[in-house]
């Protein structure tokens, strides 16, 4: 028997209150479950994920979650959906594990998560294998549809659409007129069970379900699930970050949030807006508080004094302290001058500028480069017009000699066809494109004008009063056509008013820019160009000297392989800045940098000059596949001089990527199947994980030495081998895969 779980489309508002008596709040299982011989043919869609959770909803809270929607064996295949893209998703998952007993065991009670945890290197680092993934997934679709819509507008992070990017737009388009911030810094430290406790308190607050909150304590006293805050490892794709670590933490800082947002609200009553409209010299500055909070990272700014900065920092301050029973790091929270000093935030550099600093005016030199081409443009024109009429001329005298021929050879002229009204039609076009040429033309029109006008001795009294009056009166008429048409005085007026006009916009446009200059500030955001470079001299792009150089840790691999890790760091840096003022920074070291980077590496696999790889491989790098046709993975110059913000995403940062080399092993293994999620491929191959600050010998911790705000993978996985097929290998090296998306029981220990 096969059920379709399908709900009312009238129950996706979230407007309706679901009222239930306590009998029906505490529904059977039976009726919400599928029994052991159905089967469940597709996942549920959005809108039919959030019925079933809303359908729970009563009196201001959620009640048994984890029994009539987590265990729900359709809710379950739709968290293994989230997790692989794979078709014939039921059937892999079905020769897996079964999803209808799994949905007993949470819904029982029963469910083993220790027997679920892989634990690496004395149980310092414990990943999930799949099965309590897809649990995890279906926990975190849960309290996604509890929780997204109500979390504060300005709490970015773990959200659909919600991204840094998303932030640092906000930031680039409201915030006006910043004068103090302050970002702040927690003691780096582990969630305590103080901490624990005090999130399960906060999520008791809106959902009713001991087992719902009995798993997440299972959850982090196992270690699978550790929030750290103060670190460098959040939202970055690594292994150790598990799936509910972000909502978690959405979750554990909603009353800060609301606690600013109350405190905004205050600020704008204390300060209405006031209509200066009616001055054009009154400038009106209102004092606004401005927040931003990314996970565990939180900016305010405020366009109003020090002290009022001061005051808005020790209540907010207090609040963490005191109801989050958190560590704030005191000296790195400081309040710094929006104006004279840079902030660092979410990666980025901020940093308040006025107006012209965003969009500076043209320079002389643009200007002057602009003049030249506007006068190239126009010799350019006036030849090609030149050359229109001298082929106009060519056309017409041959047709008229053809014409004038036919004539003189017979009586008439005659044609198997009637061509006189086309004829008359090109003659026509071109009496009309000349004379449209010739009323456009003011020294034509000059000169057309003076000589028709010179020795006017017709208009002299003796001379006048000897002629017929028919002769002075169709005189004086063709004087009225000459002024009328050919007097270009009226045309010179306009072309005067019309420079006149355009001098007037460009004074306005001028003191319009000084006036903003003098009093309004912008938010500039810039890449880290010290810490951009120096992790590309940490990782080995470049010499001591800034210029390209081989790593010698790629050569093991295969050409194409060598050429996609590259891409992969490339896009990954280019989409990530592509909202930074600097971006032309970040391009230059993609372009130039890494593109050569890759070219020495090549080779010196092959033994071969830097010229000759150029000649085999082209600058754009170009590989050929198994079937001998080119693809392109590097992007191409033209491609990096294109990239933008028009099209802003939320990509992941580079750190996964540029930290993580898997590097095939030479000796044949046993047979594996691929480690990512659901993909049930046994034509493997067995690589093994070096990462960055292993190889080189580096504590992350080490400022001086480390790249200040680049996480890593956690050390336990170092040389641990992982089983990919041939499709998840080139999306890793190509960062469209991340290690948090394989089977943490994949990993395999092999000297």
């Amino acid at each position: 028997m096969v059920l379709h779980l399908r709900v009312h489309p009238s129950l996706y508002n979230r407007r309706i209150s679901f009222l239930f008596s306590p009998s029906s709040r505490n529904l059977s299982t039976a009726s919400l479950s599928l029994n052991s011989n159905q089967t469940v043919t597709e996942p549920l869609a959005k809108s039919e994920l959030e019925s079933i959770v809303l359908k729970q909803y009563s009196h201001g809270k959620f009640y048994n979650l984890v029994q009539n929607a987590v265990a729900l064996p359709s809710v379950l295949l739709t968290a293994c959906q989230n997790l692989s893209s794979s078709a014939e998703l039921t059937d892999r998952v079905s020769r897996r594990f079964s999803v209808d007993e799994m949905g007993r065991e949470i819904r029982e009670g029963r469910f083993d998560i220790p027997s679920c945890c892989v634990g690496f290197e004395s149980e310092s680092l414990v990943l999930p294998n799949l099965k309590l993934k897809v649990l995890i997934e279906a926990v975190r679709m849960v309290l996604e549809i509890v929780y997204d819509d109500r979390f504060a507008t300005f709490s970015y992070g773990g959200r659909v659409g919600m991204g840094r990017h998303t932030a640092i737009r906000y930031l680039k388009n409201s915030v006006e007129n910043p004068r103090w911030w302050f970002r702040v810094s927690f003691v780096r430290e582990v969630f305590s069970d103080r901490n624990v406790d005090r999130l399960c308190v906060f999520v008791e607050e809106k959902i009713n379900d001991c087992l719902l909150v009995e798993m997440i304590k299972k959850l982090f006293e196992f270690g699978v699930l550790r929030i750290e805050l103060g670190g460098c490892d959040k939202g970055r794709g690594f292994p150790q970050e598990c799936g509910l670590n972000s909502i978690l933490i959405n979750v554990y800082f909603d009353g800060v949030d609301k606690e600013i947002h109350d405190l905004r609200l205050k600020m704008k009553l204390k300060n209405p807006q006031e209509d200066a409209t009616g001055s054009d010299s009154v400038f009106y500055k209102p004092v606004n508080v401005y927040a931003v909070r990314y996970l565990d990272e939180i900016l305010l700014i405020t366009s109003g004094s020090k002290m009022l900065t001061m005051e808005l920092k020790k209540k907010v301050v207090d609040v963490l302290e005191e109801r989050l029973d958190l560590r704030v790091d005191r000296v790195n929270t400081s309040i710094h001058s929006a104006v004279s000093e840079k902030i660092s935030f979410l990666g980025m550099y901020l940093q308040a500028v006025p107006p012209s600093v965003l969009r500076p005016p043209m320079s002389e030199k643009a200007v002057r480069a602009m003049k030249k081409y506007e006068r190239q443009k126009e010799v350019r024109r006036v030849e090609i017009r030149n050359a229109k009429e001298r082929n106009r001329k060519t056309l017409g005298l041959k047709i008229f000699r053809h014409v004038l021929k036919k004539l003189k050879q017979s009586n008439g002229f005659k044609c198997e066809y009637e061509i006189e009204n086309e004829v008359r039609d090109i003659f026509r076009t071109w009496g009309e494109e000349v004379m449209q040429e010739f009323m456009g033309s003011l020294e034509e029109r000059w000169k057309w004008h003076w000589l028709l006008t010179r020795g006017d001795f017709l208009s002299l009294r003796h001379i006048r009063e000897k002629l017929p009056q028919d002769i002075v009166d169709a005189y004086d008429e063709f004087q009225e056509q000459v002024d009328k048409h050919l007097s270009p005085t009226q045309a010179r007026k306009e072309l005067d008013d019309e420079e006149r006009r355009v001098e007037e916009e460009e004074e306005q446009r001028y003191a319009e820019r000084t006036v903003q200059d003098l009093t309004k500030l912008c938010m500039k955001v810039s890449a880290p160009e010290e810490l951009v470079r120096k992790a590309v001299k940490l990782v080995g792009f470049t010499n001591n000297m800034g210029r390209p150089r081989p790593i010698s840790h790629l050569l093991a691999l295969e050409d194409s392989d060598i050429i996609k890790w590259y891409a992969g760091v490339g896009r990954k840096w280019l989409d990530f800045f592509c909202c930074c003022h600097n971006y032309k920074m970040v391009k230059i070291i993609v372009s130039y940098h890494l593109r050569f980077s890759c070219i020495l590496t090549l080779a010196e696999k092959h033994r071969s000059t830097k010229r000759e790889a150029i000649r085999h491989y082209t600058k754009d790098l170009k590989v050929s596949d198994h079937y001998g046709s080119e693809e392109v993975y590097f992007p191409l110059e033209r491609e990096v001089k294109m990239m933008g913000d028009k099209n802003l995403s939320d990509p992941r940062p580079v750190d996964g990527t540029l930290s993580l080399l898997l590097i095939r092993l030479a000796s044949d293994e046993p047979l594996h199947s691929c480690a990512a999620s659901f993909c049930e491929r046994s034509d493997t191959t067995m690589y093994r994980v070096h990462l960055l600050q292993n190889r080189l010998q580096i504590n992350p911790l080490d400022e001086e030495k480390w790249v200040r705000g680049m996480g890593t993978i956690h050390s336990a996985l170092n040389r641990k081998c992982l089983p990919l097929c041939s499709a998840h290998i080139s999306d890793v090296y190509l960062g469209n895969m991340t290690l948090q998306d394989v089977d943490g029981s994949s990993f395999i220990d092999l000297k």
